[in-house]
């Protein structure tokens, strides 16, 4: 019988040790990590096995590991989450960034940049959602989420979004139940008639489907008012986009006031209430002379975002990044740019799974140079800014993967598996 225990006790040591030096998939080594999340700011290691993060602490044993990247210098964040991107790429005419040429196709342009994450906003309806899920969703490593259009052939432009005919809020919260995976809310944009029926159609779908609506607005002249939007048509969590625009023409209402430079006092009370602010920063969507006055009054936004497509990259926005180095050198504070990059968005669209560095969540991680240097930021009316310090990803980590190392900083650079 002591025998017995007693092997009984040598075999329990024996499994305890082998669960104890279960091998790290990789390990990142002394790099500043921002955790809004759990208030993480503090150099510590991240640990990583099977896709998920394992530990984040101090000191983190490296004999173990297949992988270890020196991230000495470098920020660690959660994976990037680009809440208002144009993805539903095709080459169908006439389709402006639903099934067209106008958008971009994700992996191209996140992993570089440090997003995991992205959600089209509006791309898709109702009608054309299916083929955005096939061609897109399913053949791409980014996590790719998306606000359905309220117009049901989705957002092609022109005309087809001013059909007020083709907005069905019933239909919409239907699909959007059908693939509540994958939807995460609904979108009203570039619709210029003087009333209400596209945001009230959005709203309706979201009511019905329990999930938030992004408002891009605007677009009539005299424009209709903002304080209204917020204070009798939106809910709280719903999305204000193009927050920092001022459009030419008088077709939107800005946020800050242009005869006094200050932010209008209904603001405050729409954000009080719950709306939400993202950035959306677009290729006309974003005017340093709205954004400095609006940050200096301490009006920050709860969401950065590109509204990433081909007239904006290739614009003054570029990625997702240079917003984000924008806002820090606004005078945003840097744990709250990384916040309203990662963990915001993510409690916004309701998948707080990712967005944070739980020990148990997704390894989905950004690492991040703050360069120094001499950098000029500008808008689309050529107002310019110099800057001191412009982030950079180095690396970029997705489902545990290494899928993007600007410098080869991973020990060793190349897994035989990896393909």
């Amino acid at each position: 019988m002591q025998k017995a225990l007693a092997l009984l006790s040598v075999l329990c040591f024996l499994a305890l040790q082998f669960v104890m030096a279960q091998p790290y998939d990789i390990v990142i080594k002394g790099g500043h990590v921002i955790d809004p999340k759990n208030n993480i700011d503090a150099v510590m290691d991240i640990a990583i096995a099977n896709g998920k993060i394992i530990q984040v602490a101090n000191n983190v044993d490296t004999k173990q590991a297949a992988q270890v990247v020196d991230a000495k210098g470098l920020y660690i964040t959660p994976g990037l989450i680009d809440m208002h991107a144009h993805v539903f790429f095709g080459t169908e005419p006439d389709h402006y960034l639903s099934n067209g040429l106008v958008a971009v196709a994700p992996d191209g342009f996140t992993f570089r940049v440090g997003v995991t994450t992205v959600v089209d906003a509006g791309g898709a309806g109702w009608k054309s959602f299916p083929e955005f899920k096939k061609n897109i969703i399913d053949n791409s490593q980014t996590r790719v989420f998306a606000l359905l259009n309220i117009v049901g052939q989705g957002m092609r432009g022109g005309a087809y979004e001013q059909d007020v005919n083709d907005m069905d809020a019933k239909l919409s919260s239907i699909v959007a139940k059908q693939y509540k995976d994958f939807v995460v809310g609904f979108k009203v944009a570039h619709f210029s008639g003087p009333d209400w029926t596209p945001v009230d159609k959005a709203v309706e779908a979201g009511k019905l489907a329990n999930m938030p609506v992004m408002i891009d607005f605007g677009g009539n002249t005299p424009p209709l008012s903002i304080e209204e939007l917020y204070m009798k048509h939106l809910r709280p969590g719903d999305i204000y986009t193009h927050t920092y625009t001022l459009l030419d023409g008088n077709v939107r209402e800005p946020v800050v006031d242009t005869a006094t430079n200050k932010v209008k006092p209904f603001i405050w009370d729409a954000k009080k209430k719950g709306i939400i602010f993202d950035v959306g920063y677009g290729g006309a969507s974003f005017n340093f002379t709205q954004a400095i006055p609006a940050l200096k009054q301490g009006f920050f936004p709860n969401t950065i975002s590109t509204d990433l497509h081909t007239g904006s990259m290739n614009a003054s926005m570029k990625n997702q990044l240079d917003v984000m180095s924008k806002f820090l050198l606004m005078g945003m504070p840097l744990n709250e740019v990384i916040k309203a990059s990662t963990w915001a968005p993510a409690q916004v669209i309701k998948h707080e799974e990712i967005g944070q560095l739980s020990v148990g969540a997704i390894a989905d991680i950004a690492i991040l140079n703050l360069r120094q240097g001499n950098f000029g930021f500008y808008d689309k009316t050529g107002y310019k800014v110099e800057g001191k310090q412009k982030f950079e990803c180095e690396m970029t980590i997705k489902g545990g993967k290494i899928v993007y190392d600007l410098n080869g900083i991973a020990n060793p650079v190349y897994m035989k598996s990896r393909k």
